[in-house]
């Protein structure tokens, strides 16, 4: 099976939806695969936090929640965010459920710890409820999952997508997780590079190949394969049923 990770930043766009709707059909039905969807949506949440007047503020890129803007986050992701992804799925035929971590326990967290600074209510994955997914995929469901998870000590947490779609992948022990962008891949030359190892990658960082926005794509990859993840690969939405993008492992 494999694990779809989309970002916040497309699902704005009806286009992206269709065209992600008709990419899972074709892993599903040419493929025989089962397919799980994990999605963020942090362009959507700074938007209506800027709407409510609530400042964004990060820590080394790491957004800090608070009280508030947890609320703000959980209303984005497991409502709006989700539930576009889930209505486009319905629209190409696809019998989907929209969950978020919290629902029956399915992604248990806790909070996460940073050197000097306090983040408020942002979460590590430490557990993943693998039956209430497999049990969906065998009623021939396909979930689509908020990163919005439950404490261990029962609090909300709001969680990076990419941490989550990991843990999914690894607890399910998907064969291949797909990190969905706006580029084909890592790119050399104008050309995509089909196949990275973790050491490879390192090294285009140090040398300039791969810069800016590229980084922490590339790293969210390569932790996920350093977590266990069979195969990891940067792909945007064209090349997902095409054998494209960059797989590291």
């Amino acid at each position: 099976m494999q694990v779809i990770k989309v970002g916040g930043n497309e699902l704005a766009d009806p286009a992206f939806l269709l065209g992600l709707a008709q990419s899972v059909k074709a892993i599903q039905t040419e493929s025989g695969q089962a397919v799980v969807i994990v999605h963020g949506g942090g362009k959507a949440i700074a938007e209506l936090q800027g709407k409510l007047g609530l400042e964004t503020v990060k820590v080394n890129g790491l957004r800090i929640t608070d009280a508030e803007s947890l609320t703000v986050a959980e209303m984005v992701l497991s409502g709006h965010s989700n539930k576009l992804i889930v209505r486009a799925l319905l629209a190409a035929g696809i019998t989907a459920v929209g969950l978020s971590g919290v629902d029956g326990g399915l992604l248990r967290c806790q909070k996460k710890q940073h050197p000097t600074s306090d983040l408020g209510f942002v979460g590590d994955i430490v557990e993943v409820n693998i039956n209430l997914i497999t049990n969906l995929m065998h009623q021939g469901l396909t979930a689509v999952i908020s990163p919005i998870s439950l404490g261990l000590d029962g609090q909300t947490y709001n969680v990076n997508a990419d941490d989550a779609a990991t843990a999914v992948a690894n607890a399910l022990h998907a064969t291949l997780l797909n990190f969905v962008s706006n580029v084909p891949g890592v790119l050399q030359n104008g050309q995509t590079l089909k196949h990275l190892t973790i050491a490879q990658t390192e090294a285009l960082i140090t040398n300039g190949v791969i810069t800016d926005g590229m980084i922490p794509k590339v790293r969210a990859a390569c932790t996920a394969v350093e977590k266990g993840v069979q195969q990891a690969r940067i792909v945007n939405l064209s090349g997902l049923t095409e054998s494209g993008g960059t797989i590291f492992s």
